[in-house]
């Protein structure tokens, strides 16, 4: 059986993981999978789990808060802000909805402090001028 490189990018961390026969993943307009010598593609994956296999044997699961998945010469990167992968569904899982919903609450937190920054901003301006 075929195989290809999955290479995984963070802010913090890169993963090569060689002998990789199958990947599945989401996107927009749902499930795929790829395999060896696929076309080249690009995506954006979506909030949640992926999986794929290394040499045939049992699956690996990877959880991400979104990505941009790239295929290109029988190697398969994928870069986001944070990712945790391993065998173990329940264990993958669980770190996602702990770990990766904490920070994606935290980023709205931000945006949402952000936004109230700009609205302050924008009120002193009106009253600047006004």
């Amino acid at each position: 059986m075929s195989d290809f490189s999955l290479h995984l990018y963070s802010a913090s961390r890169v993963d090569c993981i060689d002998g990789v026969t199958s990947f599945v993943g989401e996107d927009a307009s749902g499930q795929f999978g790829l395999m060896a010598n696929h076309a080249r593609m690009a995506t954006v994956l979506t909030y949640g789990l992926a999986r794929f296999c290394v040499g045939g044997s049992d699956w690996r699961y990877l959880a991400v808060p979104g990505a941009v998945l790239y295929f290109v010469d029988n190697a398969l990167h994928v870069s986001t802000r944070r990712y945790i992968h391993g065998p173990d569904f329940r264990e993958v899982s669980r770190a996602l909805d702990e770990q990766l919903l904490a920070e994606e609450q935290g980023l709205a937190e931000v945006k949402l402090n952000l936004k109230t920054l700009e609205q302050a901003m924008f009120q002193r301006l009106w009253r600047m001028v006004g």
